[in-house]
């Protein structure tokens, strides 16, 4: 049931979701307990679920065994409906786990490398999408997220989970975008046993009470955001 005060506030707004498995649903026990999913009952808004599992923000320089997963961020600005009101990009632990994109410096605009994915990434929401507010959510702790070869795939190391996740802060704040921190207030550690029982699948997808946890804190996030008049 879809709460009166809340319904007032979120009443009529469509919220898209740019994101990989977790966006998409991945370890919930049905997609009806996804977050995405959660925050549109809870809210009443509409929400559009943009995740594919997999997918990273940079583009990949060697192709991946399932074509799916190389539908980079930066490559699906242009196939969201244009009409939202918020827009709301949750992505980078695939960077990390997986992606092969050099790391680059900040003043890189191409999706070829991580920072220049980001730059590229929030330049072209914020002209294709003027009219909408944009957030960034910083990926969540994850079991490995202190091997330098991501998921052990990776042919040479790299920076660790926290440094990609202060680069897209570093990122968010060049263009004055709001972050929702997960990694820093989600209160989810899977690198503790008794953390990665309860709160997510398999130490890294959410399970049912780990989604539960970010639909509740996206809410408030968007709740605090249109109280304070920044969405209007």
């Amino acid at each position: 049931m879809v709460n009166g005060d809340k319904a007032m506030l979120f009443d009529d707004l469509k919220i898209n979701f740019l994101g990989d498995s977790i966006t998409e649903g991945a370890g919930a026990s049905v997609y009806d307990n996804c977050f995405v999913k959660l925050i549109e009952k809870k809210t009443g808004a509409l929400c559009r679920n943009y995740g594919i599992g997999g997918t990273r923000i940079a583009k990949q320089v060697q192709p991946s065994e399932d074509p799916v997963y190389d539908r980079d961020f930066c490559s699906r600005i242009w196939q969201m409906e244009k009409d939202a009101d918020i827009i709301a990009v949750f992505g980078g632990t695939n960077d990390f786990g997986h992606g092969d994109a050099p790391i680059g410096t900040i003043t890189d605009k191409t999706p070829d490398t991580f920072c220049g994915a980001l730059n590229y990434l929030y330049e072209n929401l914020i002209n294709e999408f003027s009219n909408a507010f944009i957030f960034v959510m910083t990926p969540m702790h994850r079991a490995d997220e202190n091997n330098p070869r991501g998921e052990g795939k990776k042919t040479v190391d790299g920076p660790l989970l926290y440094q990609y996740v202060a680069m897209i802060k570093e990122a968010a704040n060049r263009f004055y975008l709001p972050v929702l921190d997960l990694f820093a207030n989600s209160g989810i550690y899977p690198a503790n046993p008794a953390h990665r029982e309860k709160y997510t699948a398999d130490g890294l997808h959410p399970n049912d009470l780990g989604h539960k946890i970010i639909a509740n804190m996206v809410t408030d996030f968007i709740e605090n955001s249109i109280r304070h008049g920044i969405l209007d």
